[in-house]
């Protein structure tokens, strides 16, 4: 198996291919709004939604690098502000959802189509190659879908029995 075809399914099981972990589209699915932005008593974690957002950042910061688009990249003094949420509406929830989804698709078109050469080439403004920082990004996300279901376990949102 070459690296490529290895990224890609990793990429596929962060967002809609069963794996080891659920992806985060079928995470997603069933979550409220109310649900999103619930907070456990401590409220140190994030929200679901803070989450979404905080993935949504990273990679869209990383497609508009790999579109040569830096001027158009999300900016982020400190990595808290990553987390940041839009003002909290149904609607913008939806749309932070479907921005997600959309962006990594679109990673996922970019590491597709990329060819041997371009897997290996430097990233404008970043110290790694396409396939390193997919590679980190696929890793980050499944970190943080794992923190997504547990906040949905706490609050009584994820299935008491899985196939999984």
């Amino acid at each position: 198996m070459d690296v490529r075809t290895l990224l890609l399914q990793q990429w596929a099981s962060c967002l809609d291919e069963q794996d080891w972990f659920p992806p985060l589209e079928k995470v997603l699915a069933d979550i409220t709004f109310e649900q999103a932005i619930w907070k456990p008593a401590d409220e140190e974690m994030n929200s679901i939604w803070e989450l979404v957002c905080h993935l949504l950042f990273y990679e869209k910061r990383y497609l508009m690098r790999f579109l040569g688009e830096t001027a158009n990249e999300p900016q982020a003094e400190v990595n808290e502000d990553t987390f940041r949420l839009p003002t909290e509406t149904l609607e913008n929830w939806k749309k932070t959802k479907q921005e997600y989804f959309y962006v990594h698709r679109e990673l996922g078109k970019i590491l597709a189509r990329s060819e041997h050469e371009d897997l290996y080439r430097q990233i404008p403004g970043e110290d790694n190659s396409l396939v390193l920082e997919l590679k980190s990004l696929a890793m980050h996300d499944a970190y943080h879908i794992g923190q997504i279901v547990f906040l949905s376990k706490m609050q009584g949102a994820w299935p008491g029995k899985r196939s999984l």
